[in-house]
Formats: C-alpha cells, sequence, structure tokens
C-alpha cells in the first residue's frame, strides 16, 4: 500500500485485500469522514459564527456544554442516522441513546462518539477532536436499549478519530493496523499519509494532569516520581512531560512519537473512579494503540476486556508503548497500595 491515495482508495484496496469486510463498515467510516469535515469546518468557523463559550446547558456528566459541542454532536447525528447503515447512536452529549427512528430502516452498527474532545480548549484555539467507536447492533433491532451498547471494548469493528490542529488528521483502525489520513483542504479528500503506522517503543514522554496529584493512586504516585528522579533514579533515563488538556491530542501524541498517557484511578471517589468515559473514549483509543503495538490498561486490566455496566460509565486509563504500560502495570503489582 503506497501513501498519497485518498480514503476511498484505501477502502477498495481494503476491501480487494480483505473481502470478507463488510461494505457497509467502510461506507459508515466515509459518513464518519464527512462528518469530520463539516466539524473542522464549524471549529474554523467558529470565532466568525459567534460559537466560541459555553451554550447555557450542562450534559448528563455535569459539565458545562460549549456551544461548539452541541454544533458536532447535531452534525454527527445529522451525518448517519438516515444512512441505514447504523441502528442507534450514543454520544457523550446526550443523556440517552438515539435510536434511528425508523425501524425499517436500521442499520447492523451501533456508533458511540464524542462529538468534540477537549472542549475546554475551544476558546483558546488548541487542538481538539472527535472520537469514535463502531460496535455490532443485536440481529433484533426492532428495540434497541442502552444494553446493546454495553459491549467490552474487544466487539469493536472500527474505532478512531479526528484531531483539528494545523491540519485536519484522521487515525482510524479496522482491526487491521493503524492508518492516518490529512485533510487535503484544496480537494477536500482525506489522504493517507502513514500506513500501517506502530506506536516507537522508546520514548522518554509521559502525558499526565500533574494538578490532580494529590488524587492519583499510590502506584502512580510512584511511578512518575520515579520518571522524575530522571537518570538518577530507577528508570535510569531522563523524561519530559506533555500535557494538552484534551485526550484526544495527548493520545495523538503519544501514538504519534511513543511514551505514556496516564488519567489513572482516583482512590478517593467511589462513584467516579476515572475521569475518562469507557465507551467513546478509552475504548476506542485503547484499541488504536493495541493495533499499533502498544498497551491500554486501567492499571490491573486490559481496557479492552472491561465490561460495561452503563452507557457513560468512566474508568482510569493508562496507554502507550508496551515496555512503558508495562511498568507501570508492574507497579500496581507489587505495590497496589492508595497511600
Amino acid at each position: 500500500m503506497h501513501q498519497g491515495i485518498t480514503l476511498n482508495q484505501f477502502f477498495n484496496e481494503q476491501w480487494h485485500q480483505q473481502p470478507e469486510i463488510d461494505v457497509d463498515l467502510l461506507a459508515l467510516v466515509d459518513d464518519m469522514a464527512r462528518a469530520c469535515k463539516r466539524i473542522a469546518h464549524a471549529v474554523s468557523r467558529g470565532p466568525l459564527r459567534n460559537d466560541l463559550g459555553n451554550a447555557g446547558s450542562e450534559n448528563v456528566q455535569g459539565e458545562q456544554q460549549k456551544k461548539l459541542d452541541l454544533i458536532a454532536n447535531d452534525i454527527m447525528l445529522r451525518c448517519h442516522q438516515w444512512t441505514g447503515r447504523v441502528a442507534a447512536l450514543a454520544s457523550e452529549e446526550m443523556e440517552t441513546i438515539h435510536p434511528v427512528a425508523d425501524a425499517a430502516k436500521r442499520g447492523k452498527y451501533l456508533l458511540v462518539f464524542d462529538p468534540l474532545d477537549g472542549s475546554t480548549n475551544i476558546d483558546v484555539n488548541l487542538s481538539i477532536g472527535t472520537i469514535f467507536s463502531v460496535l455490532p447492533a443485536p440481529a433484533d433491532r426492532s428495540q434497541i436499549s442502552e444494553q446493546d451498547f454495553l459491549q467490552p471494548g474487544r466487539n469493536q469493528l472500527c474505532a478512531g478519530y479526528a484531531i483539528y490542529g494545523p491540519s485536519t488528521v484522521l487515525v482510524l483502525t479496522l482491526r487491521q493496523g493503524v492508518h492516518s489520513f490529512v485533510l487535503d483542504e484544496d480537494i477536500g479528500e482525506f489522504i493517507l499519509f502513514d500506513a500501517d503506522h506502530r506506536i516507537p517503543e522508546q520514548c522518554c514522554e509521559f502525558a499526565i494532569n500533574s494538578a490532580r496529584q494529590r488524587l492519583w493512586e499510590g502506584p502512580v504516585q510512584r511511578y512518575i516520581a520515579d520518571c522524575i528522579a530522571g537518570s538518577e533514579g530507577p528508570q535510569r533515563k531522563d523524561y519530559t512531560m506533555r500535557w494538552v488538556g484534551a485526550m484526544v491530542a495527548d493520545a495523538h501524541r503519544v501514538l504519534s512519537r511513543g511514551g505514556i498517557f496516564l488519567y489513572p484511578r482516583n482512590p478517593y471517589s467511589a462513584d467516579k473512579p476515572g475521569k475518562l468515559r469507557l465507551l467513546y473514549e478509552a475504548n476506542p483509543l485503547a484499541l488504536l494503540v493495541e493495533q499499533a503495538g502498544g498497551r491500554a490498561t486501567t492499571g490491573t486490566e486490559p481496557v479492552l476486556d472491561v465490561q460495561p455496566h452503563k452507557l457513560h460509565q468512566r474508568i482510569p486509563l493508562i496507554l502507550g508503548s508496551a515496555d512503558e504500560v508495562a511498568r507501570v502495570e508492574a507497579y500496581h503489582r507489587t505495590d497496589p497500595g492508595d497511600g
């Protein structure tokens, strides 16, 4: 496979190499690419259209919604709900699921997404993105329920994200490697620029919100302390900390350059042990990282093995280069205390 081909040409090559791939799944991803183009345009025009700032409402997690959160969510619904490929959708910005109204037109897939991850960065013009995941719908699609969405991450058929930065980049997996495309705005097409990406094994960067250090569980406290100790500490190398404050941007950097991203468990919060949502943030990124040769864990178990029990479930998330994540897992095994 060569670089420079369009997303649709890439799909054609994938289908010829793997005829078992469902063309409806490829078409769904094409719908997603179209939605991401529209969101990228809305984001870039936000200041000119007075679309910055709070919308005056909260999502189901009690977080202030931005105007562009709602605009992006609406774009996602409009691009998917009438295609015949999706049975129902679930979003960070919606309290419950959104089944396709006409049961006869419900497709074979469930779509979960975070329409605009990192929205606190919108007003200061920093990188943000869209995260998505595709799950199989039940055979009987006449009565779609939230329970149908509660599938472990291993069930994902496809996952990806778009990041809106200096350029708009689409990163996706069809469970056969990770591929990256950049939007060529002159022709309105996503162009392949990185095929079968592998996460670098060696890196000395970590991404964590150090302002929440008092809330980190004990093993993560000790791991970060050893990183900060640098070449004089047990890791015997000097690290650099990076933090954007948008998970999709921080994870994209780790996927691109290696290292590790951590949003660890909060041992002092029983109802919200983690910050990130399992279905539409942690699972998609975990699948991408694993497909690129990395690892994703809660600290004690692989993220993709977690059985969801509610739609907006939060979990701790640690992902990145395989050896570095394995090192954090070892800290949890040898000293699991929360002190």
